[in-house]
């Protein structure tokens, strides 16, 4: 899996196979993909970066969605839990999954400037850390990799 985030690609059509498979699976897994969930994706999905929860709020507020911390909150933590977005630990922020479609451990690639997100998947089993836990018998039940530098964009700045 190649990292997701920093090409160029007709936004439109990402968005709209986004909204799609987290309808499917939501249809299929008997899920309720209420307003505000689905709002919370298109805003993550949209603005292709890591967002906090009070900034998705303020944009619920003002499409009359919900002004309450529990409204964006609810929302993210089903689309983390149902694989539609991730939290970004490094900047306690969210964004939408690249590769929904996938199961996957994802990498994220955080630019420090601009802090869009670029994701990429990680191999567990053939790492080094894989390798090592399977070594003494220990099972991973989550990790997190986020590495921060420059996105192509604002490194092509700074040169």
């Amino acid at each position: 899996m190649t990292a997701k985030g920093f090409e160029r690609h007709d936004h439109s059509q990402c968005i709209a196979t986004a909204l799609h498979q987290a309808e499917s699976h939501c249809a299929a897994h008997k899920l309720q993909f209420t307003p505000v969930r689905r709002r919370v994706l298109e805003i993550l999905l949209d603005r292709h970066r890591a967002m906090g929860a009070y900034e998705i709020l303020d944009i619920l507020a003002a499409d009359g969605l919900g002004s309450q911390p529990p409204v964006a909150y609810r929302a993210l933590d089903f689309l983390v839990q149902n694989g539609f977005a991730h939290r970004i630990e490094r900047l306690n922020a969210y964004t939408a999954c690249a590769h929904p479609e996938e199961d996957h451990v994802p990498a994220f690639l955080i630019c420090r400037n601009c802090k869009a997100v670029a994701e990429a998947g990680t191999e567990l089993e053939q790492g080094r850390l894989g390798k090592a836990a399977a070594e003494v018998g220990f099972t991973i039940e989550r990790i997190v990799v986020e590495a921060e530098g420059l996105c192509p964009g604002c490194a092509g700045q700074a040169a």
